[in-house]
């Protein structure tokens, strides 16, 4: 079962706290919260034409939200920290 790379990385995230990593090669990308490490490098390469140094990954779990008189919560996202090797960079506008 392959994936397609667009499937995987839905999103950059550009965040205050996202833009102080660039300088450092590291981009904040929204993930499926099912792909592992190595499907992320694949795709990040795949759409984005760099090599990947290394991948961190990190789940954050939805909030309970209360809406009048029902609970409900904000859905789990998957984010992905990926460092780029030296001398790598995306173009963000």
């Amino acid at each position: 079962m392959t994936k397609v790379a667009h499937e995987i990385i839905k999103a950059i995230l550009r965040t205050e706290k996202s833009t102080l990593y660039e300088p450092g090669g590291k981009y904040l990308f929204l993930v499926e919260k099912n792909a592992n490490k190595i499907q992320i490098k694949d795709a990040v390469e795949e759409i984005y034409k760099v090599k990947v140094n290394k991948v961190n990954t990190q789940i954050s779990e939805g909030k309970l939200k209360r809406v009048r008189y029902q609970l409900g919560k904000t859905p789990d996202v998957k984010k992905a920290i990926v460092t780029l090797k030296q001398g790598q960079k995306i173009e963000t506008a």
